[in-house]
């Protein structure tokens, strides 16, 4: 069974490579320079913003995973992410294979955040969110009018060894590794969940290869504990031995971060996930496969070991 993963780079589509070794031996990597993970990898070069590069990559896969990562711009998004999930969609529904896409929760906004299950209304809030609302929704119709398998798989801010897109990491883990203060957005002292990208990947591969899982919306799995950004950063120090000092950034400092790390430009319309809880309930995946998620105190000691070897 041939699985495929579309942004195989990032630090999602890494470890899915990885997780899906018990599944299968046929994994396809497919992005601008595929590099492999495992030894029996095939490498797929391609260009996903062209549909006939979807349609190649695609060709001859039972189950194509997307985790690829567009520029975090939500200019770059609105010109990126409908076409190309349109593509992969006709692209499945022409070779007949299954779609999971792994999800963020951006599709969500307001208080809605305030606790997240995949019953939570598509309600965006942010420009980003409306184009996610607009891709799951393409997904759902595409399931309920055209005879699409498919899950989406939703999963919170997580953290990962690759730090770029992840803000725990960038605000974090930077800061403290640089005997700086960590930083946080909004209110330390809201619930913000996160996930680990292990986990999280772990989850997905799981999901793909359970058919009786397509069709629906699945939260992957994540430790249920209410931990807020000030219990983020003391577990972050005490894993690297640092002070557990830390400030509140306000937008206009935001702004003029980003003019030295561009994903800070992007963040005050995401503020709604930091300035009230933001709570993200993965029972429904816990209970399905009697899985107990990784605790947030454990994610946070294997990352950071992982980036200090």
């Amino acid at each position: 069974m041939r699985q495929t993963i579309l942004g195989s780079g990032g630090a999602i589509g890494l470890e899915l490579a990885k997780a899906l070794t018990p599944y299968t031996r046929n994994i396809r990597l497919v992005s601008r320079k595929p590099e492999r993970v495992n030894p029996d990898d095939e490498l797929f070069p391609a260009d996903l913003t062209r549909r006939e590069e979807v349609f190649n990559a695609v060709a001859g896969s039972d189950i194509v995973y997307v985790t690829i990562g567009f520029p975090y711009k939500a200019r770059v998004w609105k010109e990126l992410w409908p076409d190309f999930m349109a593509n992969v969609i006709d692209a499945c529904l022409e070779y007949r294979a299954k779609l999971v896409f792994f999800d963020n929760v951006y599709a969500i906004g307001g208080d809605h955040v305030k606790h997240i299950t995949e019953e939570s209304p598509i309600s965006p809030s942010s420009r980003k969110g409306e184009i996610r609302a607009k891709v799951d929704t393409l997904i759902l119709d595409s399931i309920e009018q055209r005879g699409l398998n498919a899950i989406i798989a939703r999963a919170p801010d997580f953290l990962s060894e690759v730090k770029q897109n992840s803000m725990g990491m960038i605000l974090i883990y930077d800061n403290l590794k640089k005997g700086k203060k960590a930083q946080w957005l909004c209110d330390a002292k809201k619930i913000h969940s996160m996930g680990y990208a292990p986990e999280l990947a772990k989850g997905t591969a799981m999901l793909g290869n359970t058919p009786d899982a397509f069709n629906q919306i699945w939260n992957l799995p994540a430790d249920s504990e209410k931990i807020t950004g000030e219990g983020w950063i003391k577990l972050f120090a005490e894993a690297m031995n640092r002070p557990a000092n830390y400030q509140v950034l306000p937008n206009f400092l935001l702004k003029c971060l980003g003019l030295f790390i561009p994903i800070m430009r992007e963040l005050p319309e995401m503020n709604y996930q930091f300035n009230r809880d933001y709570y993200f309930d993965s029972s429904k995946f816990n209970r399905r496969f009697n899985y107990s998620p990784i605790s947030n105190e454990e994610a946070v000691k294997q990352v950071v070991a992982r980036l200090n070897k």
